[in-house]
């Protein structure tokens, strides 16, 4: 049998397969621009967790090859180390360490020495949450109850102001999950993140929706007044349904204006199931907080006209095959599979429960709103209205 020679990519290599990665190309395409399977591509970006490591960069306090060549011929010619040091406008502690370091007056090369002191660059330093064990519980606790990395993040930022020792970035606790170390993160909490890849996934990775069919009487989202668009005024929605195994069906609802989530359990996909329930759903709202529903071209919304003529509220369709037109929603229905994974059988949970999945929803602070919680600024329009 005729094996294949392990793949040394070249720094050049390397830096192409990270500049894929990032633009968000699944790993069998990146190891058919190389002529390698994916699992080589694999064992290129998993030691850092699917994150980019940052470039190497020398510091301008270190020294450089030309000074250790110079090191290095000034032993030849038996200089005094005072004088080497002199020459390169160092301190002689400066230049004694380093030929004690690298082997002393009988053995100091230049070469070696610049290598060496690469490789000691290189060691990974202690990540911040490994030096802070307070910050280090929080962080784990905000996981445990599926909060993000980045919602973490902006909490703490809005939480602690001007106190960095009890901040941390998002990336540093991405690279605390995926990149494993002692006294840092459990990889247990990584099955708190709403992904259960092995690495992380670029942003850019496309995101797939099907299954949209045709709707008579559809009013376009282009005709959805400016005052929509802005998400300004609250009580515009947007809604979709998320599928289980046998058949099994929830709807979930969003404001665009406070991202505000309302989670329907539905008997089946059939309009009259569908728009039955979300007439009751909607008797739960004052009216001037549930003015217009934006929905998808999927048929279980064929008869939006009994459900307006029922509410009083405005139904638009989104252009086919064009699912980032209800941003807010995509994005909710994929925090939902975190807690509703696909191929499970919806129909199992209550109404109750999904009532208690929508709460812990809207209590999650989110970045698009500065780090407050949807419940804060729902709460604070209903208000208003009192």
């Amino acid at each position: 049998m005729k094996y294949r020679t392990r793949t040394y990519y070249t720094a050049e290599q390397k830096a192409e397969m990270w500049d894929r990665w990032q633009r968000g190309e699944s790993m069998s395409s990146i190891g058919r621009a190389f002529d390698r399977e994916s699992s080589s591509v694999f064992g290129q970006l998993s030691p850092t967790g699917g994150i980019r490591p940052p470039p190497r960069k020398r510091s301008i306090l270190s020294l450089t090859l030309s000074e250790r060549e110079e090191i290095s011929r000034g032993i030849a010619s038996h200089l005094s180390l005072r004088a080497i040091a002199t020459q390169l406008g160092r301190s002689p502690s400066t230049i004694s360490r380093e030929i004690n370091r690298n082997g002393g007056l009988k053995h100091y090369r230049a070469s070696q020495a610049e290598q060496a002191a690469w490789d000691r660059a290189h060691r990974r330093k202690q990540c911040k949450l490994a030096d802070n064990p307070a910050l280090k519980r929080i962080v784990a606790r905000k996981l445990r109850v599926n909060w993000s990395p980045e919602q973490i993040a902006g909490w703490l930022k809005r939480t602690y102001p001007g106190n960095e020792s009890n901040q941390v970035s998002h990336e540093t606790i991405y690279r605390s999950l995926f990149v494993q170390a002692r006294g840092v993160l459990k990889k247990e909490l990584q099955q708190h993140l709403r992904s259960q890849r092995a690495i992380r996934r670029s942003r850019h990775a496309s995101l797939k929706r099907d299954g949209l069919g045709q709707i008579k009487n559809a009013v376009s989202i282009r005709e959805r007044p400016a005052s929509v668009e802005d998400r300004a005024i609250p009580g515009h929605w947007e809604g979709d349904l998320i599928a289980g195994s046998k058949n099994s069906y929830i709807a979930t609802l969003v404001e665009r204006h406070s991202r505000y989530v309302m989670l329907v359990k539905v008997k089946n996909k059939d309009t009259e199931s569908v728009v039955s329930a979300l007439i009751k759903q909607s008797t739960k709202l004052p009216s001037e907080l549930y003015k217009s529903l934006t929905w998808d071209r999927g048929k279980e919304l064929a008869d939006h006209r009994r459900f307006t003529m029922a509410t009083d509220i405005k139904v638009y369709f989104c252009d086919p095959s064009s699912p980032w037109q209800r941003g807010s929603n995509e994005n909710t229905n994929r925090l939902l599979r975190q807690y509703f994974p696909k191929g499970t059988d919806l129909s199992a949970h209550s109404q109750t429960k999904l009532n208690a999945v929508a709460r812990q929803l809207n209590e999650r602070p989110r970045k698009t709103l500065d780090f407050e919680t949807p419940a804060e600024r729902f709460n604070a329009c209903v208000a208003s209205i009192g």
